[in-house]
Formats: C-alpha cells, sequence, structure tokens
C-alpha cells in the first residue's frame, strides 16, 4: 500500500503532555509523553478513524455560512 501523509495538530501541556487531534477526525483527541508516543498514538487514532469512515460510507457534502462581518 502507497504512503500518504496526513496532517494533524498538536501542542504541549504545562504538564509536559504532548495532545493532539487528526485534522480530518477533531473531535477524537489523544496525548503523549513524547511528541514520538503522540505520533505512535495519532496512527493508532487513524486506524480507528479509516475503520469508521469505510464502515459509514455516507457521501459527504461541505456548505457555506454567511457570518456577520467584524
Amino acid at each position: 500500500m502507497p504512503e500518504q501523509e496526513i496532517c494533524y495538530t498538536y501542542w504541549q501541556e504545562p504538564d509536559g503532555f504532548y495532545l493532539g487531534y487528526l485534522n480530518v477526525w477533531p473531535g477524537h483527541w489523544t496525548q503523549g509523553k513524547t511528541l514520538d508516543e503522540l505520533e505512535e498514538m495519532l496512527l493508532d487514532l487513524y486506524d480507528i478513524y479509516r475503520e469508521e469512515e469505510r464502515d459509514k460510507n455516507i457521501e459527504k457534502k461541505t456548505g457555506h455560512l454567511k457570518v456577520a462581518a467584524v
């Protein structure tokens, strides 16, 4: 299977732990004591994400909202 890249967002908490989530699945966070450990956890999370998406088989659409100018 060819490799692909997937983006994630992460930050380091004051207690030293790294928290992060996959940008395609922002409602599901994970953590690690080190950045390497966080990346391992994100790979596990990606496997779960793929299973969830495969099981859904739902057509996704995008929309636009009009918001007040600031």
